[in-house]
């Protein structure tokens, strides 16, 4: 615990009132800690950041109105210094790349609440950075991968959302043979059997996300 007699200042910010609700109850019991502020999507995290300037920010990823992903990017833009720890529900190695490149002092998932958050704020208010075990895990699983470009990403994304390989050319004004050629790297990259179960590892790692 910290030597500083001011408790640690946090802000909420998910798009779940009961979650929100049960972080406030969590903190109510420790000395140390108190809630300044919650937000329950990304722009008005950045508005409550400016008025509050909390310690610790809690920031979930998929919110409506923006995300807080581009929430996290705009804060720290304005306020370099800001700690802010990720809880969420998606492990994707994809997604906590993206997180930690971010600025993300910590990754935490939302089912580790009750045993490791109290320890991950502390930490992240020491000047530590925090992983899960299971983001660590999914980090290292594909640390050697082969990783798919931005224009085999976008294949990817709109063979997601069930379009066929001339809608795809169409959509992105390419040839169709170019992107026969990308989805067969894809398939490649991604160790899948056929264009839907690509999808799902796409959606699973969090290089697309669903809608």
């Amino acid at each position: 615990m910290s030597a500083d007699p001011r408790p640690v200042r946090i802000m909420t910010v998910d798009d779940h009132a009961l979650f929100r609700q049960g972080i406030a109850a969590l903190l109510t019991t420790q000395p140390d800690m108190t809630l300044v502020a919650e937000a329950s999507n990304g722009l008005e995290a950045i508005e409550k950041f400016r008025e509050h300037r909390p310690d610790i920010t809690l920031m979930d990823l998929q919110m409506p109105d923006m995300n807080g992903l581009d929430a996290m990017v705009a804060i720290r833009g304005e306020f370099p210094d800001a700690r802010i720890i990720v809880l969420t529900t998606y492990i994707g190695d994809a997604q906590v790349l993206r997180a930690m490149n971010a600025g993300a002092r910590a990754y935490l998932l939302k089912t580790l609440l009750d045993t490791e958050l109290l320890e991950t704020i502390r930490a992240v208010q020491a000047g530590r950075r925090r992983l899960s075990a299971e983001a660590s895990y999914e980090l290292a699983e594909h640390a050697t991968d082969d990783p798919l470009t931005p224009g085999e990403v976008e294949v990817l994304r709109l063979i997601a959302a069930g379009n066929a390989n001339k809608q795809i050319a169409d959509r992105l004004s390419v040839s169709e043979d170019t992107v026969k050629a990308r989805v067969k790297n894809i398939l490649a990259k991604l160790d899948a059997s056929d264009r839907t179960h690509a999808a799902m590892i796409g959606i699973r790692r969090g290089i697309i996300e669903t809608q």
